[in-house]
């Protein structure tokens, strides 16, 4: 058969021979990576779908499934697409289409529609519509409406919740909305998706309502290799006594959700996956709270690319070998992170957690939760110890957030939030590349200033001064954040 214009012209792109070849191979490294969409068959499915493999003519790879679902397809009942971890490219790039996801994961559009995203980004409403569509194949509604229906596909076969009720947690405004979407997506009804998920009544009984609290486990995926033992250590290392519980194998908390407070229990699940228990003021956080505890645990992140990239570096590799799957430990909230990590400065791990109890023992609004940026501000001053600038730092910082004249989120490029932050008096390049790290996933940030990081260096035979750790970094790149966290454990 004669080939179309077309399909020779993807025949010969360098990038679709690749995906071609691994989708062929079933390689299911590559799953959440790219969307294969069959258009003999009317369907989109994962790269490692075990059906017949398609003719080259037949493909086309989408980087989202929100771009299948506008090009006219339907998720494979068969290798169920959205069944895997993310991309790990909404981390690894600073472009629109990149903060765009990380923000419509986090629920932006559900909470402020198209023109509150796009106010986030810096962007018109139809800019950002046009951006997204050339780059995702789908414009902002249709992105937020597939990750809506994912959620609930994921919720109707792991849960016993009520379809009414999964309907709110995924995001959904009405149940009209719902049907509607799960039809168009999956070519199904709610109902007969949950049949045909295995069964949730032989997991956990789980009933409940949009407005009274409710509790849920969900089992969350991660990219082979994953270190999870190593991110448990550090979030228990790093854990501050009464906000949160931590040991080798499980981590607790409350956390500040847009409709409420919720409370999350996470333990390991075998070597690629985590238990997520969340007990919900209001169910509709649910979807909210998950994307947070994706990046708190780093859980898409790409391993296998960065283990081996980095690798290459025969100072590097034997710390790589030791502990595959290193994962970049992220934060539930941005602004406690930023406090935690200015009260932190230049004292130690165990020194920092002390500071930080009293400061929640004596300021928070409610048991178990970190106080507030206002607090902070109106009383800080009573509780908090220290070199006076560090004090009034910390003050001028929480005043700042208080009155809204500084904010930080996960929609913002590497270069703006570090501009931002190092604009304030007392917060220095360090303490802004370590938040881009924890709060932003930011997957390139060598900290070569850190004392600690430059000691480690020196021992493993690195350059023991900052501007010579640096230059060395640059054969890290992309990775130079997970670089420094191999530097850090080795000390």
């Amino acid at each position: 058969m004669t080939s179309t214009p077309a399909a020779a012209v993807r025949a010969r792109d360098p990038l679709f021979a690749e995906r071609y070849r691994a989708m062929s191979s079933r390689d299911s490294r590559f799953d959440g990576q790219f969307i294969t969409g069959v258009h003999s068959t009317g369907i989109y499915c994962r790269p490692s779908c075990p059906a017949m493999t398609p003719k080259p003519s037949n493909v086309t790879f989408y980087r989202t499934a929100a771009g299948a679902h506008e090009a006219g397809l339907r998720a494979c009942k068969r290798c169920l697409p959205d069944a895997v971890p993310g991309s790990p490219e909404w981390n690894i790039r600073d472009d629109v289409a990149s903060r765009a996801m990380r923000l419509i994961a986090d629920g932006t559009v559900e909470r402020y529609g198209v023109p509150g995203l796009a106010a986030r980004l810096g962007y018109t409403p139809r800019h950002l519509g046009r951006v997204l569509v050339s780059e995702l194949g789908a414009g902002p509604l249709a992105l937020a409406r597939a990750h809506r229906a994912q959620t609930a596909r994921t919720l109707l076969v792991s849960t016993d919740l009520a379809v009414a009720d999964v309907a709110f947690a995924a995001g959904f405004s009405s149940i009209r909305q719902f049907n509607d979407t799960m039809l168009a997506v999956y070519e199904s009804t709610p109902t007969a998706l949950r049949a045909r998920g295995g069964g949730a009544a032989e997991r956990h009984r789980q009933a409940a309502t949009a407005t009274k609290p409710t509790s849920i486990t969900l089992r969350l995926p991660a990219r082979a290799p994953f270190d999870g033992a190593g991110l448990m250590r550090f979030l228990a290392d790093h854990a501050i006594a009464g906000i949160e519980t931590a040991d080798a194998s499980r981590f607790c908390r409350s956390v500040r959700l847009p409709h409420g407070v919720g409370e999350v229990e996470l333990s390991l699940d075998g070597p690629t996956a985590v238990l997520c228990t969340a007990r919900l003021e209001n169910i509709a956080d649910l979807s909210t709270l998950v994307s947070r505890v994706r990046r708190l645990l780093d859980l898409d992140a790409d391993s296998e690319a960065i283990d081996s990239s980095l690798s290459r570096d025969p100072v590097l590799a034997p710390l790589v070998l030791a502990r595959p799957g290193l994962r970049l430990p992220g934060s539930l909230d941005a602004e406690e992170a930023l406090f935690r990590t200015m009260i932190g400065q230049q004292i130690s791990v165990a020194a920092a957690s002390t500071v930080l109890a009293r400061l929640a023992r004596e300021l928070s609004e409610a048991p178990g939760l970190f106080p507030t940026a206002a607090t902070i501000a109106e009383h800080g001053s009573e509780v908090l110890r220290g070199p006076s600038s560090r004090v009034a730092s910390v003050l001028g910082v929480a005043r700042a957030m208080a009155e809204g004249s500084l904010a930080i989120d996960v929609g913002m490029t590497t270069e703006e939030f570090t501009a931002r932050l190092t604009a304030l008096p007392g917060v220095g390049p360090w303490t802004a590349g370590y938040l881009a790290m924890r709060v932003l996933g930011s997957p390139d940030v060598l900290l070569a200033t850190d004392l600690v990081m430059l000691a480690s260096a020196g021992r493993l035979g690195l350059p023991p001064t900052s501007r010579a750790l640096a230059a060395r970094g640059t054969r890290w790149a992309p990775w130079r954040s997970y670089a420094g966290l191999h530097l850090w454990a080795a000390r």
